[in-house]
C-alpha cells in the first residue's frame, strides 16, 4: 500500500524533448524526399540512434517519489531509471535547495558527495542513509515529501 505519492513535470525537459522530435521528424522527412546517398543500413542505424535520444529524453521529463511500508522508490518518467531506498535504511531527512550547477537528471557530485536526482527547480530532500550515503531528491513539495519520509522511518 503506498502511503505518499507525487510526480513532478520537468516543464523544460519536456520541450527539449519535443523540440528534437520535431528536429528528428524533419530530418526524416527531408531525408526521404531526396535520392539515397546511403544504404539502409545507415538509415537504419540513424533512425535507432535518434529514437533512442528521444526515448531517454522522454524518460527525464518525470520524477516519482512514492512511499510505501518498506521502501521510499523515485521513478524517472517511465521507469527505466529507478531507485529504491529501504525507510530502514534511512536515518534523517531534511530539505535543502541545490544550486544550479549542481544540474538536473541523474548526477554523482563529489563535494559534497552525494546523488541527486532531480528534474526541475532547486527544491530537494536530502537523505542520509546508515552507511553515510548521502542522496538528493528534486521535488516541486519539498515539505510534503520530508514529512512522508520522516512519518514512514518513525513508525
Amino acid at each position: 500500500m503506498i502511503s505518499y505519492k507525487h510526480t513532478q513535470i520537468g516543464y523544460l525537459m519536456l520541450v527539449v524533448a519535443l523540440a528534437v522530435l520535431a528536429l528528428f521528424t524533419w530530418v526524416q522527412i527531408t531525408a526521404r524526399a531526396e535520392p539515397p546517398s546511403v544504404d539502409s543500413g545507415t538509415n537504419f542505424l540513424v533512425t535507432f540512434i535518434m529514437v533512442l535520444i528521444l526515448v531517454i529524453l522522454a524518460s527525464f521529463t518525470t520524477l516519482t517519489a512514492s512511499i510505501d511500508k518498506n521502501c521510499l522508490q523515485i521513478k524517472f518518467g517511465y521507469g527505466i531509471f529507478r531507485k529504491k531506498f529501504l525507510l530502514s535504511e534511512i536515518v534523517s531527512t531534511r530539505q535543502v535547495k541545490n544550486h544550479w550547477y549542481y544540474g538536473w537528471g541523474i548526477r554523482l557530485w563529489l563535494w559534497p558527495k552525494m546523488w541527486i536526482y532531480n528534474v526541475s527547480g532547486f527544491d530537494a530532500v536530502e537523505i542520509i542513509m546508515k552507511n553515510g550515503k548521502v542522496y538528493r531528491i528534486g521535488t516541486d513539495a519539498p515539505g510534503e515529501l520530508e514529512t512522508a519520509i520522516k512519518r514512514s522511518i518513525n513508525t
